[in-house]
C-alpha cells in the first residue's frame, strides 16, 4: 500500500505533533497524618504554611512543612499551582527570608513515599504528593490542580 504524495506528509506531521504532546501531570494531594485533626485545607492556608508565613494549623496545632527534593516536577508543580512561584521566585523567596532571619525553608525528601512516612508518623506534619502515592496512614486535606 501507498501513500499519496500529499498524505504522506500529513501523516509524519500528525504523528510528531502527537509525539511531542507533554504528559499529563500527576494529580497532587496535599496531605497529612490519619491521626491529624485536620479535615481540610484551603490552597491559600497551604501556601502560607509552606512559606513560613504561618506555624499553626488553623485548628491550632504545630504545622510542620516537609517538601520534595528542589528541582523536581513535583515540587515545582506544587509551588507553582498553590504559591504560583516558580523555581526563581522560590529561591529568591527562600534568600531573603534566611537573611532577614524571619524563615527557614522546608525540610526535603527525596520521594512521595518518604515524605508518606515522614508525615504519617507525625500529626504535626504536611507534606504533598502524587495522588497515586496515597494509602492509609495518611488523609488528603487538599487536591491540587
Amino acid at each position: 500500500m501507498r501513500l499519496s504524495k500529499l498524505a504522506a506528509p500529513l501523516l509524519i506531521t500528525a504523528l510528531s505533533a502527537a509525539l511531542s504532546v507533554p504528559a499529563v501531570a500527576a494529580e497532587l494531594v496535599v496531605i497529612v497524618s490519619s491521626r491529624s485533626p485536620v479535615a481540610q485545607l484551603r490552597a491559600e492556608q497551604v501556601a502560607d504554611i509552606f512559606l513560613a508565613e504561618v506555624a499553626r494549623f488553623p485548628e491550632g496545632g504545630e504545622a510542620v512543612a516537609i517538601d520534595q527534593a528542589i528541582n523536581t516536577p513535583l515540587r515545582n508543580e506544587f509551588y507553582s499551582k498553590v504559591a504560583a512561584k516558580s523555581p526563581a521566585l522560590m529561591k529568591a523567596y527562600w534568600t531573603k527570608m534566611i537573611f532577614t532571619g524571619r524563615g527557614q525553608p522546608p525540610r526535603e525528601m527525596g520521594s512521595s513515599a518518604a515524605v508518606r512516612k515522614l508525615v504519617a508518623d507525625n500529626p504535626n506534619m504536611i507534606g504533598y504528593i502524587e495522588r497515586g502515592a496515597l494509602d492509609a496512614s495518611v488523609k488528603p486535606v487538599l487536591v491540587v490542580h
